[in-house]
């Protein structure tokens, strides 16, 4: 039987006023000349090096306090915008506490990914508007509870899927649709991005005292850590990552979808892949590849986080690029971030008949003019786009988790007679060659049937479960669907 959204999701409604937030606040109506006044949560890479200069190099925009449980990156953040921006901000451990705070126009988001759906969500029912990095959610279930509080509370909320902002990329896909190289027979999306080990530790990883921990954790379990750093690597642990055919493939993934003009999921999904050679405390792939079954044309993603070859530095490529998403119609294909060429490997010129503008100001730029103009279709990347592209990555990632080793007979076998994904599997296993691996190691997920309108798995309670997630009492996401 097909499960719906409603009978498996539990509500959870009453953990917003358990926290001490605000359910819903009246936000003042913004001017043309008012200034835009940000908090930014998370003191990364993301917040303190993009989200920090992207706002304040715009007109009218300030940002006026900043987040992080980890006390150094907030005292060194804040220090930075006292030197290079000449103004104090209020510093925040608890992003509640931030979000409680009145005269806050916009917030942020540029935690790790099961730390996005929280702040989202409170900043919404705070009547603020949000900027939130991707992959936009953790599971599929809480992307859509964004998506939810955003319209529920009639609040601007972006996504950073960059790509949506470059007016490259629009032509490039602008050229597609016009037909130039006729009908789109299929996509492949890819990342070719050498990774190191994250380590394996035999004790755990001390916690420094200037982390709040169960901050930190917020959403996720509360668990020992065995990796060599607290930070970014918690990217490659399922219980606050998601690897990287989500992490880096929500940006090719959206490029495919925006192409192909898929609103929804695919209609089934299957992934084979592994964690080879790091032996580290990571458990997400390092190799991996996905089929995804869309009614348009098939799209495929592959990752290879290991070099091309054992003893290389040099990286895989995809025809010749490393990181990106390449469109095969009829009469050749379309690089969408590096040109068109024919069935022969002839550059095509593009020809544009109407050139599809994106705005002026980039992902930041976009996203103001939205909160000034007060509406989200004036958004690059409105949180349904971000939710859509992010659950399509999520789908693949569940197919993998519910998978078991298996032989090289069974994966082909279950890679079916699709020319498309046999011809990915070739690559896949070449890769494998190069680096030595035993491609019996690998790990074989199931075929998984969709229920597309529901945004769940047909048949599949354990894909179910992966679909709504896990979380830690008291951060647990409000289901606003209900």
């Amino acid at each position: 039987m097909s499960i719906t959204r409603r009978r498996f999701l539990q509500t959870s409604a009453a953990a917003t006023a358990s926290m001490g937030l605000p359910m819903v606040a009246a936000s003042r109506v913004l001017g043309a000349n008012d200034e835009i006044r940000v908090g930014i949560v998370g003191l990364g890479v993301r917040g303190a090096g993009a989200h920090l200069p992207g706002m304040s190099r715009l007109d009218g925009v300030r940002v006026v306090a900043v987040c992080d449980p980890d006390r150094r990156r907030l005292e060194g953040c804040a220090a930075r915008i006292k030197k290079d921006y000449n103004h104090v901000v209020e510093q925040f451990v608890d992003v509640r506490k931030l979000i409680e705070k009145k005269d806050l126009d916009v917030i942020t988001v540029a935690t790790m990914q099961y730390w996005h759906a929280l702040p989202t969500i409170w900043a919404c029912q705070a009547g603020k508007d949000v900027y939130c990095e991707k992959p936009l959610a953790h599971f599929i279930w809480e992307g859509r509870q964004m998506v939810t509080a955003a319209r529920k509370y009639n609040r601007i909320v972006q996504v950073g899927t960059q790509r949506r902002s470059q007016q490259s990329v629009a032509d490039a896909i602008q050229f597609v649709r016009e037909g130039n190289l006729g009908k789109i027979k299929y996509i492949t999306a890819f990342a070719n991005k050498p990774r190191a080990s994250i380590g394996k530790r035999s004790t755990p990883l001390p916690i420094p005292d200037h982390v709040d921990y169960d901050l930190w954790c917020g959403p996720a379990r509360k668990e020992p850590i065995y990796r060599d750093r607290l930070q970014y690597d918690c990217s490659f642990i399922w219980n606050t990552g998601d690897g990287e055919s989500c992490n880096q493939g929500v940006h090719e993934i959206d490029m495919a979808r925006w192409c192909l003009g898929e609103t929804m999921l695919p209609r089934r999904t299957m992934s084979i892949g592994g964690r080879f050679v790091f032996n580290d405390a990571g458990n997400v792939p390092n190799t991996q590849i996905i089929y995804y079954d869309f009614p348009t044309a098939p799209m495929l993603y592959e990752v290879h986080n290991l070099c091309a070859a054992k003893g290389s530095k040099e990286a895989a490529t995809f025809r010749g690029v490393r990181t990106g998403t390449c469109v095969q119609c009829e009469g050749g294909y379309v690089q969408l971030l590096g040109g068109a060429y024919d069935n022969q490997g002839k550059k095509v010129p593009m020809k544009l008949k109407n050139r599809l503008a994106v705005g002026p100001g980039g992902p930041y730029g976009n996203f103001i003019a939205a909160v000034r103009s007060g509406r989200h279709e004036d958004l690059n990347a409105d949180v349904l786009e971000g939710h859509i592209s992010t659950a399509v990555t999520h789908v693949g990632n569940i197919s993998y988790r519910l998978g078991r080793s298996a032989s090289v007979e069974e994966q082909r076998k279950q890679v079916q007679n699709i020319p498309i994904f046999n011809e990915m599997f070739d690559r896949y296993l070449e890769h494998l060659k190069a680096n030595q691996i035993d491609p019996n190691t690998s790990t074989l997920g199931p075929w998984l049937e969709i229920d597309r309108e529901n945004e769940c798995f047909k048949d599949s309670e354990e894909a179910n479960k992966l679909v709504k997630g896990f979380y830690r009492e008291p951060y647990l996401i409000p289901n606003l669907s209900s």
